[in-house]
């Protein structure tokens, strides 16, 4: 199982989207420090993730995450989460 997932940086709001085989060990490394591109926009919290069988797919769909249209497919599936 392959993950894609974005974080919500509580430092400065920013969105980090990434993609793994171990949601919850690349999670703790996230908020550890040891990933470099992170490590000073530290805590986070996951806000989304979606599960896919094949890791190609996975990388495919995180790419897809970080244009302004996968974006703004974020923003109207947690709706809810953004207007409290």
């Amino acid at each position: 199982m392959f993950y894609v997932y974005v974080l919500e940086s509580q430092k400065d709001k920013n969105w980090y989207t990434g993609c793994t085989h171990d949601l919850k060990e690349r999670f703790r490394l996230h908020n550890e420090g040891k990933v470099q591109s992170t490590k000073d926009r530290r805590p986070f919290k996951i806000i989304y993730y979606e599960a896919c069988l094949c890791e190609k797919d996975a990388f495919n769909r995180e790419k897809y995450l970080k244009t302004t249209y996968g974006k703004r497919y974020i923003r109207t599936r947690l709706k809810d989460y953004f207007t409290g």
